[in-house]
């Protein structure tokens, strides 16, 4: 991608200058007090995260979007489930705790796809194989890219009741609060645009269904996705993550320690990173760049 080469660019750049400080000490090119370089840095970091944000909706859209379905028993998530999918792939039942394992389930959003899971009731007071089973929800939204938290909507619980519930699930990853069972509280199917976002519909009847499918079309990166989209993989977002977890490093210890040596070692890495997805950039690249800039030995 044109954008990663951009970064790359930069962050050659950045370690030039570095470089050049550290192995021609004689020339006096004190690059580390420049204020020139924090500035660098800083644009370089912005830029990573620029760049991981369009491809990690890249890479939604072309892998698809992991959804994990959680909530409390008999909240109704194995109906919504089995509305998503268009047919009956989990077992609905009143009897709390029916779902004890994790069921996945392969969607099409106007053509793009979804991987849903369906998870086991979230209680404190479980027997062995229920706990085995919520040990397991757990474990498949840390791996998620968004979880459907489905509250029982005939509870009528307020936020903060919510927000307990949901204290111990994983902070990283993007919620939505779906308030299920509409069709028994007499409540009109809506969307509201709060933090988190919040879509009341029914399962049992569809209503409100083509509001949770566009809210699901939306985190993918469907509208606006075709300018400056990139084409990525998974395993370009972990690169471009452990590219920009090097360089916040680097930063830091020029901010702290000016330690040009362990800077340039993590720039080095951050590059490394890079060329898991652009190529291999050698030390004879730098080293030329580096002479090619500066008047080294004049």
């Amino acid at each position: 991608s044109t954008a990663v080469h951009t970064l790359t660019e930069a962050l050659t750049e950045t370690r030039m200058h570095v470089e050049a400080a550290i192995d021609f000490p004689e020339e006096e090119i004190d690059f580390l007090a420049d204020e020139a370089l924090h500035a660098r840095l800083a644009r370089t970091l912005e830029l990573c995260a620029e760049i991981t944000a369009t491809a990690r909706q890249g890479a939604l859209l072309r892998e698809g979007m992991t959804v994990v379905i959680a909530g409390r028993p008999n909240a109704g998530k194995s109906s919504l489930l089995n509305r998503l999918a268009g047919y009956d792939a989990a077992i609905v039942t009143d009897i709390p705790g029916t779902t004890r394992d994790v069921l996945r389930e392969r969607i099409n959003i106007d053509g793009m796809p979804v991987h849903v899971a369906d998870t086991a009731g979230l209680r404190d007071e479980a027997d062995i194989v229920e706990a085995e089973g919520i040990r397991r929800a757990h474990q498949e939204m840390t791996r998620a890219d968004r979880i459907l938290y489905v509250i029982d909507a005939t509870r009528r619980p307020d936020d903060a009741t919510i927000h307990a519930e949901t204290a111990s699930l994983p902070a990283s990853v993007p919620i939505t609060w779906i308030y299920n069972k509409i069709d028994l509280t007499g409540a009109d199917a809506r969307i509201e645009d709060s933090q988190p976002p919040r879509i009341h519909l029914s399962a049992a009847t569809g209503a409100g269904m083509d509001l949770l499918t566009s809210h699901l079309k939306q985190c993918m990166g469907y509208h606006g996705a075709e300018a400056g989209m990139i084409s990525a993989r998974r395993r370009h977002l972990d690169a471009l993550a452990r590219a920009k977890a090097h360089i916040e490093e680097a930063e830091r210890q020029l901010r702290e320690r000016r330690a040009g040596e362990l800077m340039a070692e993590e720039l080095r890495q951050a590059q490394q990173c890079l060329a898991e997805i652009t190529g291999e950039f050698t030390p004879d690249d730098l080293l030329g760049r580096i002479f090619s800039t500066f008047c080294i030995g004049k």
